[in-house]
């Protein structure tokens, strides 16, 4: 009994060995070896075709949508903020640039103002210059007037003193040398010589 028990169970594991040898000899027969030998056949066309397999695989994988990378919301967030640094600074480099013309306007305008102040500057040195020199001719024509005066004598100067306005002839009196100016008051009638003297005392 114990041996036909062991007989049917060795027939059984037979059966499910077969079996299973069976399912996996009919697998590689009907799917692995055709598949394989469809792979080498279309490998080696597109060798002769001179087609890149793997960069073809790429190309096609790339335009299965559900297999494109995304990237990271982070990675976008960061290219914003970047994006609007950027549009900042190009904004402020403007503002900047602006300044710089202002100031620069600002300079053009000041060095043409002072270009019409030293213009307008050297004018007026020259009539200073000018008054200067008829100043000092003036000065030197009165002091030969002077001389010319005291080279006179008393009784020719006194008369022609008389005849000239007051301020003139104070003048001429007050630059006379004292003694040159005594002997001209001699001469002079006591109104003439006291008017005189009066108006040099002021």
């Amino acid at each position: 009994m114990a041996k036909a028990k062991k007989i049917k169970e060795t027939e059984s594991v037979e059966v499910k060995e077969k079996k299973s040898a069976s399912f996996f000899q009919i697998l590689l027969a009907w799917i692995i070896i055709p598949l394989m030998f469809a792979t080498a056949v279309v490998l080696i066309i597109a060798k002769v075709a001179d087609i890149n397999v793997f960069d073809q695989a790429k190309e096609w994988t790339s335009k299965v949508p559900f297999l494109e990378e995304k990237a990271p919301d982070e990675k976008v967030e960061g290219d914003l903020i970047l994006e609007e640094r950027v549009i900042s600074l190009q904004a402020e480099i403007q503002e900047k640039e602006a300044q710089l013309f202002e100031v620069q306007d600002e300079l053009t305008q000041v060095k043409d103002s002072n270009e019409v102040l030293e213009i307008e500057k050297e004018k007026l040195n020259e009539e200073i210059e000018k008054l200067k020199l008829a100043q000092s001719e003036t000065k030197r024509d009165f002091k030969e007037i002077i001389t010319t005066y005291e080279q006179m004598s008393a009784k020719s100067a006194a008369p022609v003193i008389t005849k000239m306005g007051d301020a003139e002839a104070v003048q001429i009196l007050s630059s006379l040398k004292p003694a040159t100016l005594a002997s001209i008051l001699e001469k002079m009638s006591p109104e003439e010589a006291a008017k005189y003297t009066s108006m040099l005392t002021k």
